[in-house]
């Protein structure tokens, strides 16, 4: 059953003011989500270029900046939108009972995201002891990764082609 065609039914059964109330509430868990990804975005796109910099660093200061830099983004900004993205995305998932197709694609790529970041986690944990085994090429390659989910799970979410 569509959105369109149980709204009205609900709305007789339990009230206007309730759907309205309930609506405007989503709306806003709805943008909390949006915000927290573009958060969680910004320092995924982020923290692989600071790992090109930081490969093609060649003196101690430097590298010591970039372990501070890569660790306040990572730890600061990147995991505590990743966890607020996640937890506002299951609050409308189970606000708005939405299923299909699309979601479970858009909930594949964000899994291969999480592992993404993850990952980022341990190379900063290798830049963190000085053992990085990647040139600065390698991470430029790297940063596109996200680029590409972006736009799938973007287009899932406002497309929902299947």
């Amino acid at each position: 059953m569509e959105r369109t065609e149980w709204l009205p039914l609900i709305t007789r059964m339990v009230g206007p003011t309730l759907i309205t109330r309930h609506c405007r509430k989503m709306l806003w868990i709805k943008s909390l989500h949006l915000v927290f990804m573009v958060t969680w975005f910004s320092g995924l796109f982020y923290l692989p270029r600071l790992f090109v910099y930081h490969a093609m660093a060649d003196d101690a200061a430097s590298r010591e900046r970039f372990k501070v830099m890569e660790r306040k983004l990572y730890y600061g900004i990147m995991t505590p939108g990743a966890v607020l993205t996640i937890a506002f995305g299951l609050w409308l998932w189970l606000g708005y009972g939405i299923g299909g197709g699309w979601l479970h694609a858009k909930l594949a790529l964000v899994l291969i995201l999480v592992f993404y970041h993850l990952w980022c986690g341990r190379l900063l944990s290798h830049f963190k002891h000085d053992r990085n085994a990647h040139s600065h090429v390698w991470y430029r390659w790297f940063n596109e990764f996200p680029v590409v989910i972006l736009i799938a799970v973007v287009i899932l979410a406002v497309v929902k082609p299947f």
